[in-house]
């Protein structure tokens, strides 16, 4: 068992250690911080830095809790500035630690007068800005400082250079025929299926149906959930259709798409249309059941993603993850309208949670399939900026995703609940990201990959359960 005095050695002479550690610290404070409860104990106890006051030992604990971790969270700063001005690192981390220095203190005087105001300052919202501030800073210096001791000169690649990948699935349809009928008719089945992307279905569902439970709370209907699914269920799967159609001839030069049913000539392409238009129309008229807007967001939804992405954005920007990501947040729009009848600013604001992770998620993806990418001729950022800067950009859309859940958080005066989850998670989230800068493997960023997953997914339960249960 390591001494104190080894664990303080190894959290100075390791800037990323002490970047993430205090990193992790302050995003505790701030997630919790923007919690309802703890607006409610703020307002309890009006004494600082000690409290007092408070109507009952459970608000008691938790303002005291949070003054405590505040402390802690400053010491950990010191010690971290200490670290990047001792230490090897990056020249540009010394100005948001700077920064940090600065505002911090501000923030914990904010801190006092939420307590001597009973938690009525005349600018309720600075202490959360703060908060988020300073946490920006500190997950840009540790961008910067994880892309100075891991990174490295990449040159982009180029779809000329990379081979094709050589299909051996070609003569699947080949195969079919030549099986009983029933037998065919199954692997029919599934590839229609296939077309409709089923692994992209249950968290854009979920996405949905935590807007809904933020619109409803407890009165949501079970017909308004049904209807919501069904029809996102067809209009992903119309979506996912048309980019088999448009993308085929590109999927057979990649490894992990010439498998598809249109490269290996299991449907024809008229097939695949008509399967397309068809789910698009039901899935219109099941919106229909709800109201105008939201089959009209379920239209634009089908042709965002199979048009302006697929077609426009995919093959022709690098920034093509960031603006795609509007394909991903429209299904918050599309469960808010469902139940409301209209574009609510929560439902934006869970939109944009989505919208922002949506690059912390896929460039994991894009890092694993650099080459395959490059042979397809996609412009991702893998390809033309290389995996440094790609690996930097994850850990700063996912500071920015963080910080867009604690501000949904705050505005929707979510619990406990999804605050413990996010920071859970979220941390979760940030190890295997920081341990795919060491790594960089196919691995390490399926496990960014996978725990970018895992983020998301555990937030939208949990906001659900918050809204309809707590």
């Amino acid at each position: 068992m390591k001494r104190p005095t080894q664990i303080y050695a190894a959290f100075i002479d390791n800037p990323i250690t002490a970047l993430g550690t205090t990193t992790v610290a302050v995003y505790l404070l701030v997630v919790i911080g923007a919690t309802a409860s703890l607006g409610d104990a703020a307002a309890a106890c009006t004494t600082w830095p000690i409290c007092s006051g408070a109507t009952n030992d459970l608000t008691m604990a938790v303002a005291t809790g949070h003054r405590l971790l505040a402390f802690l969270t400053g010491v950990l700063l010191l010690a971290t500035t200490y670290a990047i001005v001792y230490g090897d690192t990056s020249g540009r981390v010394t100005a948001p630690i700077a920064v940090a220095l600065v505002l911090y203190p501000l923030q914990m005087a904010h801190g006092a007068l939420l307590s001597i105001t009973a938690g009525s300052p005349p600018i309720p919202w600075l202490h959360l800005g703060f908060g988020l501030t300073i946490f920006g800073t500190l997950v840009l210096a540790l961008a910067w400082q994880l892309e100075y001791e891991t990174g490295s000169a990449d040159e982009p690649l180029h779809s000329e250079d990379m081979e094709c990948a050589n299909s051996e699935l070609s003569s699947v349809a080949t195969i079919l025929s030549e099986q009983p009928l029933g037998t065919r008719l199954k692997g029919r089945m599934f590839a229609y299926f296939q077309l409709m992307k089923p692994r992209l279905m249950w968290l854009l569902c979920l996405v949905a149906v935590a807007a809904m439970a933020l619109a409803a709370g407890s009165a949501l209907e079970t017909r308004e959930i049904l209807l919501t699914i069904g029809g996102g269920v067809l209009a992903i799967g119309a979506s996912g259709t048309f980019n088999h159609v448009f993308e085929r001839d590109v999927d057979r030069k990649m490894s992990r798409t010439n498998d598809r049913p249109l490269v290996t000539h299991q449907l024809p392409k008229r097939n695949a249309i008509l399967f397309g238009i068809a789910l698009t129309v039901l899935s219109t008229i099941i919106f229909l059941q709800l109201n105008s807007l939201t089959a009209a967001l379920g239209l634009i939804a089908i042709l965002f993603y199979s048009v302006i992405y697929t077609l426009v954005l995919k093959p022709n920007t690098v920034q093509n993850t960031v603006i795609g990501g509007a394909a991903g947040a429209l299904p918050a729009l599309i469960g808010w309208a469902a139940v409301t009848g209209r574009i609510g600013i929560t439902g934006i604001a869970l939109a944009a949670v989505i919208f922002v992770w949506t690059p912390a998620h896929f460039y994991n993806l894009a890092l694993a399939y650099k080459e395959d990418y490059a042979r397809g001729g996609f412009p991702m950022m893998s390809v033309v900026r290389g995996e440094t800067t790609t690996r930097k950009h994850i850990v700063l859309w996912l500071g920015t995703t963080l910080a867009a859940t604690t501000v949904l958080i705050w505005f929707t005066q979510l619990s406990w609940l999804v605050a413990v989850t996010t920071a859970f998670v979220g941390i979760i989230f940030l190890w295997a990201t920081i341990r795919l800068h060491h790594e960089q493997t196919k691995q390490a960023a399926f496990r960014a990959f996978h725990a970018s997953n895992a983020y998301l997914g555990a937030i939208l339960l949990a906001i659900v359960v918050d809204a309809i249960v707590i």
